[in-house]
């Protein structure tokens, strides 16, 4: 599968089935990154994280890109 597609599906499937906003995105996020896809380690996640938090805009926007 191409990775561009691996990545939209899985951040559509998150979209379109979490409840709350972006910060109840970031468990679900985490475990599909972290967890079982494996794109980058935790420590990079919660870096990410970080900078998403302080950059303007929809968190789980900052956090996909």
């Amino acid at each position: 599968m191409n990775i561009y597609l691996k990545i939209f599906t899985c951040f559509a499937k998150i979209g379109a089935f979490t409840i709350g906003g972006g910060y109840a995105m970031i468990p679900i996020i985490q475990r599909e990154v972290v967890e079982k896809n494996k794109w980058i380690s935790e420590e990079n996640f919660l870096d990410v994280l970080a900078i998403s938090q302080s950059a303007p805009g929809i968190l789980a926007v900052n956090i996909s890109i």
